[in-house]
């Protein structure tokens, strides 16, 4: 049988290209054919033809984002998450060529689902981020290199134009863009420019993180209402979207962030920076090891998404030449349980299957590249000793940098932002922090799990 795939996730980072690895592999060995376009966050890849998708016997879609549908008209469509994806490929391969669905438009009832994608705000809520990650990784490591060339105060013309660079222009435009693709998401093109505007002013008024993301929602659910309740007469129904739609919906939402959300959430912003730059000691150790926790107990799924928002957040609170220790206790836990995972399967290895031991190699890789998903295939293996052991080191390794006070000035990147001059505070503890988590965490799985 011949199928084709669309997979994506929240992020657009890991799980879309794993869940399309794993389909790939199952069909094979299925025996059937199968063609994977993978939707991440640096666009569609091995695209699908109108060949391909003509002369397929089955479409199946595993996503956890809104994927268009239109091309797949008249054909067998079965949808389902990007998890189910990874955790059970032949299962819903099995579903798709099965289902006797045929899909129609995108008004057409629901898709018949074994798990149902996530929707709603927590979707709108990742299509932000993910646009936003990319501005806020590049302007960190831009002013990073800024102080490698100028010092703290970035001085010379090389210096003062990574500066400008970074801070006046990514790191700029980080709120805006959050609250731009947040509308964007829930209203599609007519929510872009009132989210945009939302995040904008909330970046004006100090109302930080938090206050963009109200703006987005706020753009976006402003736009959608707009949008379903004017009707123009005929011949004037080009005026909405140039028009009617940008104009109302922007007045609404900034009106509404100037006098409304902005005084509140600009001193809630301000409570958030201040506790934490005050956190010190045995108060800042029990932060990084709630956050440590979170990264490691559902590998980068809500819960560790959570942590990570809020690592990212920090960073926005940053002031010239400073680095997040939040951000750097949430990275480094998040780094553990692929290399966790990597380490116990050298030291006992009559604990693993060949399989497993391959993908103990590609995890030491992932694992130093911040991709928790590394450890995805042995916690679907043995959910309870895995996430068990990967929690306990990831939430040690939170504490321990946080109590180093090591800081970082970038959201992602793993050990490639090691070498950055800037880009990590107090290294040498920061890499003992990873390794004592690394060490804990591969130690406990490696005694506590079965022998084949």
């Amino acid at each position: 049988m011949k199928i084709v795939a669309i997979t994506s996730c929240s992020t657009g980072i890991a799980h879309t290209y794993m869940a399309a690895e794993k389909l790939q592999m199952e069909a094979e060995a299925m025996g059937h054919q199968i063609k994977v376009e993978t939707q991440g966050s640096i666009g569609a890849e091995n695209v699908l033809t109108a060949e391909d998708i003509r002369e397929a016997d089955a479409v199946l879609i595993a996503a956890n984002t809104g994927v268009n549908k239109e091309r797949f008209v008249g054909k067998r469509l079965y949808s389902a998450s990007v998890e189910d994806g990874i955790q059970k490929p032949r299962e819903i391969i099995e579903k798709a060529l099965a289902t006797d669905y045929i899909y129609r438009d995108e008004k057409a009832s629901a898709v018949q689902t074994e798990s149902k994608p996530k929707v709603g705000v927590y979707k709108h809520l990742m299509a932000g981020v993910s646009y936003m990650i990319p501005f806020v990784v590049a302007g960190g490591i831009c002013i990073a290199l800024s102080f490698a060339f100028g010092g703290i105060n970035s001085e010379g013309a090389i210096a003062q134009a990574f500066h400008k660079i970074g801070s006046g222009v990514c790191m700029a435009l980080m709120f805006p863009i959050l609250g731009g693709y947040i509308g964007h998401s829930i209203a599609d093109r007519p929510g872009l420019l009132p989210g945009m505007v939302g995040g904008m002013l909330a970046s004006a008024l100090n109302a930080g993180f938090l206050g963009a993301l109200i703006g987005g929602f706020l753009g976006g659910y402003v736009a959608l209402f707009l949008k379903n309740k004017i009707h123009m007469p005929k011949g004037l129904e080009g005026l909405m979207p140039v028009l009617i739609v940008p104009l109302l919906s922007s007045v609404t939402v900034g009106f509404t962030m100037i006098f409304v959300v902005g005084t509140p959430f600009t001193a809630l912003n301000n409570a958030i920076t201040n506790f934490l730059n005050n956190l010190s000691g045995v108060n800042s150790a029990v932060l990084g090891l709630i956050l440590g926790a979170m990264m490691a107990i559902d590998l980068a799924g809500p819960i560790g998404k959570a942590a990570y928002f809020f690592g990212v957040a920090s960073l926005t609170t940053l002031t010239t030449g400073q680095t997040a220790p939040v951000m750097a206790a949430v990275m480094a836990s998040g780094m553990v349980p692929p290399l966790a995972m990597a380490l116990s399967t050298i030291i006992a290895k009559d604990k693993y299957t060949v399989d497993e031991r391959e993908s103990g190699k590609t995890a030491w890789v992932l694992g130093a590249s911040f991709i928790s998903e590394g450890a995805i295939p042995f916690a679907a293996a043995d959910p309870v000793r895995v996430l068990f052991s990967v929690t306990i080191g990831s939430a040690v390794t939170g504490a321990l940098s946080m109590l180093f006070n090591c800081g970082l000035a970038v959201p992602h990147g793993g050990i490639f932002v090691f070498l950055i001059p800037g880009a990590v505070s107090n290294l040498m503890m920061y890499l003992v922090s990873i390794a004592v988590g690394t060490v804990i965490s591969a130690v406990i799985v490696s005694m506590i799990k079965k022998k084949l």
